[in-house]
């Protein structure tokens, strides 16, 4: 018994740190597995077998693969011809989320949403809608087609896993199509034709320069000596430039003058932390002479590279497993290391006013940065951050039609090979993996940065803590209190309640590590009820999928927060409603092809 209270409060405290997010989840993961191993629950022998595993080899093949696809351009043309052929918004948005979901389901959630997520803002662009709705859909359909396939999402392949330890063979590569393709297209019809009306429009775009508009950014603007505005106040500066923008705060001599009335007249030397678009910054500095400080360029040297090839003004958002995270502009040393100047930082609903060098980056962030045109791929790769827009950014490096039908034709094969059988899932795409490597679809520096090793440090210290809470008994007990707690013996109803529970967990933690906590638990139901195991399984593989109720249980829903310039009470408008529709169907429809 005192393992298992050993073992229950090791988890609770995980949830609660997971949650907080005060610490990195890799972090987190690491911490209990090292409990659990001084607490002599797990042997320290086995400490680290998780890392061994075929469903962490899986997910880092997966990854890879996913990487080569894109490199080889082999989806440029999928994407290409649907912005050319849509016909209407309704169309437009069926389309997205259609090409989303299958590109999920053979690759990685956020590299399919890397692919759409410029076609989707260029889209609202052309239209001149707010980007909002049309992110939100997207993001939501990556969830969506990750439900399909083996490969499709980790708590597939986590679930998959846990099949064979109760003595029966893993699941099949499209073992999980059934259930996730009739999900899929419910999920789909409903938010296309109502869902994406509950999303709230966020700044609708205006014509200019820009591929869109979001939140304002926070920009650092230098008053030059002998500048022409200088002894004038923020007023004339508002109406002379006939510009929108907002002087949050100015930094005179290394103090600051907090929230600037109207009259503070400019002095030089002075730095204005300035709110504003991408759009009116560049005509601020066109027209007031001020220097860009984020830069550290003269005005003219900043005029020269904001309308040069050389030099190309992008749009990113930061991944959660970026190097920039925690970590500010100055630390970083972004010029030196990188060859790029930072010029203005937005954040989701958040008033900054930092200096723009001092300002913590993190996950989320919408970065404009100014990057060497030749390069820009390569430093957003670097620095793990998305472009937000087409221009100057290729989807692919390869570009060849040979390279891209040897990347298909690779790839096909090793859905082939473990489709019928003939190697299992964690070899046959390791095995593409490293031909990809091979063939120079995907260099060595590439293969390293393309892992994302967060997501497989938390998995390899996760799984002997749910192994801990099937040994010690501990998933008996749970299975045993929401049986006793329903009064009720309908396989139906607490088969339903099981995927609801998945559910509510996935929305506030990562989707893997609700499969790994919940898989214990849906094995030990069915052996109190007496049922198979599968039913069970797949109910928590697909509520392990569903996080479509905060930013913060899926990257795909946190990624698109500052573009789409969502708030965290949004997800839920669209995402209860797709909630419950999954609930109510998925479960009688699993029940139906998985008897129990």
């Amino acid at each position: 018994m005192l393992d298992q209270i050993i073992v229950f409060l090791t988890i609770f405290i995980t949830l609660i740190l997971f949650v907080k997010s005060s610490l990195r989840f890799d972090l987190v993961a690491m911490l209990s597995l090292l409990f659990l191993v001084l607490t002599g629950i797990v042997p320290a022998g086995k400490a680290f077998d998780g890392f061994a595993h075929s469903a962490i080899i899986t997910v880092a093949a997966v990854l890879v693969v996913s990487r080569g696809l894109i490199n080889s351009g082999a989806l440029n043309d999928l994407v290409i011809i649907l912005n050319r052929t849509s016909k209407n918004n309704t169309m437009r948005l069926m389309g997205l989320m259609f090409l989303t979901a299958v590109l999920s389901s053979f690759m990685n959630n956020v590299g399919a949403l890397a692919l759409v997520m410029p076609i989707a803002i260029k889209m609202a662009k052309d239209n001149k809608t707010s980007s909002s709705l049309f992110l939100m859909p997207v993001a939501f359909s990556s969830l969506l087609g990750g439900m399909i396939t083996e490969i499709g999402t980790p708590p597939n392949l986590i679930i998959s896993m846990y099949r064979n330890q109760v003595g029966l063979k893993p699941f099949s590569f499209f073992d999980f199509a059934p259930v996730g393709l009739t999900i899929t297209f419910i999920g789909l019809i409903y938010i296309g034709f109502i869902g994406w009306r509950f999303i709230p429009h966020r700044k609708p775009y205006e014509s200019g320069e820009m591929l869109f508009k979001i939140e304002d950014y926070l920009s650092e603007l230098l008053v030059p000596e002998g500048n022409k505005l200088i002894g004038k106040s923020l007023r004339e500066l508002n109406i002379e430039n006939g510009l929108e923008f907002n002087v949050l705060n100015i930094i005179r001599q290394k103090n600051y003058v907090l929230a600037p009335v109207a009259y503070e007249y400019l002095q030089a030397g002075d730095v204005l932390l300035v709110k504003t678009d991408p759009e009116e910054l560049v005509g601020l500095l066109e027209k007031s002479g001020f220097i860009l400080e984020g830069a550290k360029l003269s005005h003219d040297e900043t005029g020269q590279l904001l309308n040069s090839d050389e030099f190309t003004l992008v749009e990113t958002v930061i991944r959660d497993d970026s190097v920039l995270i925690g970590k500010t502009a100055i630390e970083m040393r972004l010029r030196n290391n990188y060859n790029m100047n930072l010029v203005a930082i937005s954040r989701h609903g958040e008033s900054l006013y930092s200096r723009l060098g001092e300002v913590a980056f993190k996950s989320g962030d919408v970065l404009l940065m100014l990057i060497a045109s030749s390069s820009i791929t390569d430093t957003l790769d670097s620095l793990r951050c998305l472009p937000l827009a087409e221009r100057g950014i290729t989807l692919g490096k390869m570009g060849t039609s040979d390279k891209k039908w040897v990347a298909i034709f690779v790839f096909g094969a090793g859905i082939a090979l473990t489709t019928f059988g003939l190697l299992p899932v964690h070899i046959a795409f390791t095995l593409v993996a490293v031909t990809m490597v091979l063939m120079g679809l995907v260099t060595t520096k590439e293969l390293y940065e393309t892992i994302e090793w967060p997501i497989i440090i938390m998995l390899g210290a996760m799984l002997p803590l749910g192994e801990a809470l099937q040994s010690t008994g501990g998933a008996d007990t749970i299975a045993g209190l929401m049986l006793g707690m329903t009064g009720v013996s309908s396989p139906t109803v607490l088969t339903m309640m099981l995927m609801g529970v998945t559910m509510f967990l996935t929305n506030l933690i990562n989707n893997s590590a609700a499969a790994v906590l919940m898989a214990p638990i849906a094995i030990s139901m069915a052996g109190v009820m007496g049922i198979s195991v599968d039913p069970l399984l797949m109910v928590v593989a697909v509520g392990a999928s569903s996080a479509f109720l905060t930013p913060i249980g899926h990257q795909s829903n946190t990624l698109i927060m500052g573009p789409g310039g969502y708030k965290f009470g949004d997800y839920w408008l669209m995402g209860l409603p797709l909630s419950i529709i999954i609930l109510l169907v998925g479960t009688p429809l699993i029940l139906w092809i998985w008897p129990i």
